[in-house]
């Protein structure tokens, strides 16, 4: 008999392929089946909604949204949760990346603001990740007048505790060598389960949470069970319950199969 779970994907390096920039076949059959079988789909990812475009072969089967590492988290046309940074950390960091001339990616509700004085986000997200939509980025000023749900500044990992230690509110969740995400302390992907978990009436201990990086340890951690994909960072897989294959050898689809959920 299948067991039914609320799911929670990562896309980078989980649901999404590093190599060809698509979802494997196995993974859209196996949360096809998945959902056929009475689970439900939930997304959960650093990336803010507007560069949220590569899920088109699931989008049907997607529940609802964790996004902006747990910062905004929506069913729906419906907010979940929402939590801005500080601004005076938000300043921080701004007049931080401008002094020492590093980018950063500056993530509102709805709009975006690319600061790319040496095309770190050109190089790493356009050609590297294919993020696609950050042409449709906004001038700062405008941006500023929202809330401000995440910063993406782009400086190698040594320098990241100078910036946090002056940064009181936020916290920070690296999943790539070259840029971290920051967000207001208590917005993470595990307390974004927990969000979900309460606006759409199920048990937590009923989730199955699946990633590769460092964003993803809160709701590894939280989730009833915690799975690393095979490509996953070391400590990841030291954190979950169980450690499958590759997002490009079916790692979802023999996760799924091992905890029968298909």
């Amino acid at each position: 008999m299948n067991q039914r779970y609320a799911l929670f994907f990562d896309i980078d390096g989980t649901l999404v392929s590093f190599k060809t920039h698509e979802i494997p076949p196995s993974t859209i059959l196996a949360l096809t089946q998945a959902k056929a079988n009475g689970s439900r789909v939930y997304i959960a990812t650093g990336r803010p909604p507007i560069i949220i475009t590569n899920l088109g072969a699931i989008e049907h089967l997607i529940d609802g949204y964790i996004t902006t590492n747990g910062a905004l988290c929506y069913v729906g046309e419906g907010f979940v949760s929402c939590q801005p940074i500080d601004t005076q950390d938000v300043m921080t960091c701004i007049e931080d990346s401008k002094a020492k001339g590093y980018s950063v990616i500056v993530v509102g509700r709805k709009k975006v603001a690319v600061l790319d004085p040496k095309g770190d986000v050109d190089r790493i997200f356009r050609q590297m990740l294919a993020v696609k939509n950050l042409d449709k980025a906004s001038p700062l000023e405008e941006v500023l007048q929202e809330d401000i749900l995440q910063l993406t500044p782009f400086f190698p990992p040594e320098y990241e505790p100078e910036l946090m230690a002056r940064m009181p509110k936020c916290v920070s969740g690296r999943w790539h060598p070259e840029f971290t995400d920051i967000t207001a302390n208590g917005a993470d992907k595990g307390k974004g389960i927990l969000a979900m978990a309460r606006h759409e009436g199920f048990d937590p201990s009923r989730t199955i949470a699946f990633g590769d990086g460092g964003n993803d340890t809160s709701m590894i951690l939280q989730a009833g069970i915690g799975v690393a994909m095979g490509n996953a960072i070391d400590e990841l897989k030291q954190q979950a319950d169980y450690v499958t294959t590759s997002v490009d050898d079916d790692g979802i689809l023999n996760a799924l199969r091992h905890f029968q959920v298909i």
